[in-house]
């Protein structure tokens, strides 16, 4: 099979082909059971129960035949049917391997008499192990960030610093007889092992409160920026420039930080409901090897299109 690669198919005959344990990341965004004819493509489930038990399921245990060990699902829904999906993804990868649901706030402002307005999507991600590959992602800092924690600088090291707490607040829910000494005086269940509360002392690391309690110094310059967490609400529902005429695309930096956090240079990302192919347009960005499929034509038109300026175009034109 050719990577980096549009096919036109049946992802349930295609998976099939698709080599065992191969894949690095599948993502998949398929048909939300809203019972809507979308133009491009129908979603005539009524029954959310029977649209994850019919069609959703095949599908997904084939998907977990083609992971790698360090492979992950990330798998693109609403509410319509997440309860079913998210009960179902338990079945089939174990609920121990349920790794995040991640809401995407998509925006939007239209006004409803009835009840709120949807505003988000959730990316549910399942991991194929404890050894499953995971990138944290970071955003820069900013001033309301320094302002709101407090941000100061270390005379000694010259560090810009925030601190934390290196005690346990609830040592009795998990207790650690081995992390529990007396330090200048205080007796609590720390975080590190008395020879590393020393070296951080001696390093000038920890800042003692009013009545002598340590706090570990972390310095801004080694922890990368804020660290994103489950609620994404800094993407835009489609970025300027990209609209392309599918229905329900989505933005290409969604699919960028779903392929950064979950695959390497290199690694082979899985999307057998490829639509417009924002997937691939990611990995063309990213270096990342690709397979999509989907049964519409125009889909694969739309995807050539976006990326005719690359030089993946010609490998598949």
């Amino acid at each position: 099979m050719k990577l980096n690669n549009y096919y036109i198919d049946d992802n349930l005959e295609f998976l099939n082909e698709i080599e065992d344990k191969s894949v690095d990341l599948c993502y998949i965004d398929p048909p939300f059971a809203t019972n809507r004819d979308f133009g491009d493509f129908k979603d005539l489930w009524k029954d959310p129960k029977v649209f994850c038990d019919e069609f959703l399921k095949p599908r997904i245990e084939l998907i977990r035949t083609k992971l790698k060990s360090t492979g992950n699902l990330v798998l693109h829904c609403d509410t319509s049917a997440s309860h079913y999906i998210k009960i179902l993804l338990d079945e089939i990868f174990g609920r121990k391997y349920f790794k995040n649901e991640i809401v995407w706030v998509t925006g939007g402002n239209a006004k409803t008499s009835k009840k709120y307005y949807k505003t988000h999507d959730v990316l549910f991600v399942y991991a194929m192990s404890n050894n499953s590959k995971f990138n944290p992602q970071y955003t820069p800092y900013t001033d309301e960030y320094f302002e709101k924690n407090n941000v100061s600088t270390c005379p000694i090291h010259n560090e810009a610093y925030i601190t934390c707490a290196i005690h346990s607040s609830q040592p009795e829910v998990s207790p650690r007889p081995n992390l529990r000494y007396e330090w200048k005086g205080k007796h609590k269940q720390w975080l590190v092992e008395k020879k590393k509360m020393k070296l951080l002392h001696d390093d000038n690391r920890l800042q003692y409160s009013s009545n002598g309690v340590p706090r570990v110094k972390r310095f801004l310059s080694e922890m990368g920026g804020i660290p994103i967490k489950d609620v994404w609400m800094d993407i835009n529902s489609i970025q300027s420039g990209e609209k392309l005429d599918y229905a329900t695309q989505k933005p290409v930096k969604l699919l960028e930080r779903v392929v950064i956090t979950y695959t390497d240079p290199k690694d082979l990302v899985l999307d057998c409901f490829a639509g417009s192919g924002t997937t691939g347009r990611a990995c063309v960005n990213l270096n990342r090897a690709y397979i999509l499929v989907d049964k519409n034509k125009k889909g694969k038109e739309l995807f050539l299109e976006s990326i005719k300026d690359t030089l993946a175009y010609n490998l598949i034109a």
